[in-house]
């Protein structure tokens, strides 16, 4: 007989994620892990503005429009800077960027607006069960995560 003092968790499971669930850049993980973010979104501006914002204000923020919604959304300067420019440069985002650089750079080009691996597929031109499978593993890659 179980004794009815005795507490007994319970383990909670988050739903798998699937191709319909929407992911999203955790920028909390950025600072969970000690990622220093203004160091690696310098390192993805054009060789232009890696000249001409050497010395930006680290952190400084600026209005930005959403181009679809017209939302007014507060982003990193540098983060502004390569939606609005460097990430429509050639270069930016190719068939032989890595998946999951492609889609961390497609979530920052798009103002980090949630997608869901088939959405992903749309814009990448790489298969939805692919990204699901890197997105949704065990391992968190540039805190590619999914939303919620």
């Amino acid at each position: 007989m179980k004794d009815a003092n005795v507490f007994t968790p319970v383990r909670r499971t988050l739903p798998k994620p699937t191709v319909q669930t929407p992911f999203h850049i955790d920028f909390d993980w950025w600072k969970e892990n000690e990622r220093d973010w203004q160091v690696y979104l310098r390192s993805l501006l054009c060789s232009v503005h890696q000249e001409t914002l050497a010395t930006l204000e680290e952190g400084q923020m600026i209005d930005w429009v959403d181009e679809e919604t017209a939302e007014v959304h507060q982003v990193d300067g540098l983060q502004h800077v390569l939606m609005t420019h460097c990430s429509r440069q050639p270069e930016f985002l190719t068939q032989h960027t890595t998946l999951v650089e492609a889609v961390f750079r497609l979530f920052l080009v798009n103002g980090n607006r949630p997608m869901s691996a088939e959405e992903l597929s749309v814009r990448l031109g790489r298969p939805a069960q692919t990204i699901l499978a890197t997105l949704a593993g065990p391992r968190i890659y540039k805190g590619l995560r999914p939303l919620g």
